[in-house]
């Protein structure tokens, strides 16, 4: 194992008591790594170092992805969860690909205008914190589902997350603060104190102890997925819905199951293989419409971030939401004309009035012709068997809808955001939708969520993915170009400043540090352009065999307390 960075953000050394770990009270953030035997990235050490003792226990990477979403949702309470839910995409060492769906969906009594008044105006802020805004939780029937293609038991999985909870962790500045932006919100949207709030300002250094979290995990380590969906900590969830007006059952609950879909499977180039997310995750399709609109360009000869390249992928990005709004939805509930939007002949004609040098308007874009019939967290996890992981999970919002399961200990997801809460009102990502993915029972709701892996000539690759919202899709897209197009190293692919449109707003977001010449050349093709401080944190393992051995250079995004773990 060679480590070539790390970035320490926090170094604690506390006087332990008994029964708590030092690992807990004295970390680093390791930013890259290169390891033979197994890597896990994820959004903090602690995660990634709970997946990686999976791995060095003799467990594979779905162990591992169990084990770093399940420490994630005790220390990063802001995405990490088991009140939300996420989507896994793996490849597995005898050749199959798999996805599982453990999306959040809307409760059995929520209903298509629940969040429109008498006007018929929507009331986004019910929609976006509170009780009314939690959809029936998936993470921990999909952790149970995945089991099956795990090694270790539950018990030793679970083990990590129980310990953090139960005797604390020092939490980093970036959490600090965190912490101290949303105290007023976590006031009140709870009906109790949560652990997240405490009389001072939080400050790096400070110890995060979590009881009632812990004694949830426990429930789950000794009853399994009935430890969740039903018995104390459901009826602590309802519990806490008949508190704040939420509409989440017993009975959604004891019936919410995680689903098995097949996964999105397309060529790229000559010898690249993308295996990605199919719906409700719109990432998957979008990464295929946006590569494939691409594959045929020689975009590689027009080089990273010139203003050729940027205004061909700002082109394909629109074309690609264009389609997401008009067509995309819960395939359960809807028909999505899945087949069509990714065929490479419309896929071409969709870029016909594609005008290299000159901006697009989404006024005159619209959707494709065809016939009817942010907050989030990723992990990326390869083992020495060539098992390689995807997960991508999510409360939606920062903190979800900032309500804490009173004695329970865990945060509620804001998902039904994600609904169209009314046809062509954005959500809180900006993004729109029509009646394909309007509020319905037991329906789940769109996701952009785009958990991704790469095979090269049938042979591990890439494992990839990131949060943020609608800027998911195309911070995967353009970290496969730049790994695949333009040949940059993990380390700068994952770094170096990202963009991003999305159809509506019509308008490029471009991240903190962008080329200036290039911003410049976009504002002079008629772009609208605004910069933002932060798109995506990016979690990649790139695979390279040398010398018939698998060589594993992981890589954490700098924009956070990322941090990629091997051995």
């Amino acid at each position: 194992m060679r480590v070539i960075t790390i970035f320490t953000i926090l170094l604690f050394c506390f006087k332990i008591s008994p029964g708590q770990q030092n690992s807990n009270y004295a970390y680093s953030v390791q930013k890259e790594i290169v390891s033979e035997k197994g890597a896990v990235v994820s959004a903090h050490t602690l995660a990634s170092k709970a997946g990686l003792k999976m791995l060095e226990m003799g467990g594979n990477a779905v162990d591992a992805a169990i084990a770093t979403q399940l420490a994630l949702a005790v220390v990063y309470p802001g995405a990490g969860n088991i009140g939300g839910g996420g989507f896994m995409v793996a490849h597995l060492a005898n050749g199959k690909n798999i996805s599982l769906d453990y999306r959040e969906k809307a409760p059995a009594t929520a209903s298509r205008d629940m969040y429109l008044d008498k006007n018929g105006d929507p009331q986004m802020d019910r929609s976006q914190y509170g009780h009314l805004a939690a959809g029936v939780p998936g993470t921990i029937a999909g952790l149970f589902a995945s089991l099956k293609y795990a090694k270790l038991s539950f018990k030793k999985l679970i083990e990590p997350a129980i310990d953090l909870a139960e005797n604390g962790f020092v939490i980093s500045e970036n959490q600090a603060a965190s912490f101290n932006n949303a105290r007023e919100n976590f006031i009140k949207y709870n009906t109790s104190t949560p652990a997240f709030v405490k009389s001072n300002p939080w400050k790096a250094g400070d110890t995060l102890i979590q009881k009632d979290l812990a004694g949830t995990l426990k429930r789950i380590r000794d009853l399994g997925k009935k430890g969740f969906y039903q018995g104390k900590t459901a009826e602590l969830i309802v519990a806490e819905m008949a508190k704040g007006g939420g509409i989440i059952s017993l009975a959604d609950l004891k019936n919410y199951e995680a689903k098995w879909r097949p996964v999105i499977d397309f060529s790229y180039k000559k010898n690249y293989r993308i295996i990605t997310m199919p719906l409700p995750s719109s990432g998957g399709i979008i990464l295929q419409q946006m590569l494939k609109m691409i594959e045929y360009r020689n975009i590689g000869a027009m080089k990273f971030q010139s203003p050729e390249s940027v205004n061909l992928m700002t082109e394909v990005e629109r074309r690609a939401f264009a389609d997401r709004a008009n067509f995309l939805g819960d395939p359960d509930f809807v028909h999505v004309p899945v087949k069509t939007l990714t065929d490479e002949t419309y896929l071409k004609q969709r870029m016909l009035d594609f005008v290299p040098g000159k901006a697009g308007s989404s006024d005159s874009t619209k959707a494709g012709p065809i016939p009817e019939s942010t907050e989030t967290t990723h992990l990326s996890v390869i083992d020495s068997q060539g098992n390689m992981v995807s997960v991508t999970t999510t409360l939606n919002g920062s903190y979800g809808s900032k309500t804490v399961v009173s004695g329970g200990g865990f945060l509620l997801n804001n998902e039904m955001d994600d609904f169209s809460v009314k046809p062509g009102v954005p959500n809180m990502y900006g993004a729109v939708g029509n009646e394909k993915n309007a509020i319905a029972p037991d329906k789940r709701m769109l996701s952009s969520m785009t958990p991704t892996i790469v095979l090269k000539n049938d042979k591990p690759f890439l494992v990839a993915g990131t949060p943020g919202g609608t800027t998911i899709p195309t911070s995967v897209f353009q970290t496969i170009v730049n790994i695949i197009d333009f040949d940059m190293t993990p380390s700068d692919a994952v770094n170096k400043p990202k963009f991003h449109h999305q159809w509506l707003p019509d308008q490029v977001t471009l991240e903190k540090g962008f080329d200036e010449n290039t911003k410049q050349a976009l504002v002079a093709m008629g772009y609208k352009v605004n910069t933002i401080s932060q798109i995506g944190r990016v979690e990649v393992i790139l695979v390279k065999q040398k010398n018939n051995h698998k060589i594993f250079t992981s890589v954490a995004d700098h924009r956070g307390d990322d941090d990629a773990q091997g051995f």
